[in-house]
């Protein structure tokens, strides 16, 4: 693709995003914030067992 074919795209691209909004750009915004809760939701760091309470420490 030659420099003034891509310039011929931009107003076809900015006039989609007005008509549509950004929809790219909202599903990085929607994908970032599901990638964030995933990873608080599987934050298993804050949940430890008490010393010695391992079940398999206690046998050894």
């Amino acid at each position: 693709m030659t420099t003034a074919n891509k310039g011929d795209l931009s107003p076809i691209y900015d006039s989609l995003i007005a008509e549509q909004g950004d929809v790219p750009a909202e599903a990085r915004e929607a994908a970032e914030e599901i990638q964030r809760e995933a990873a608080e939701a599987l934050d298993w760091s804050r949940i430890r067992p008490a010393q010695g309470s391992h079940p398999h420490q206690q046998g050894e």
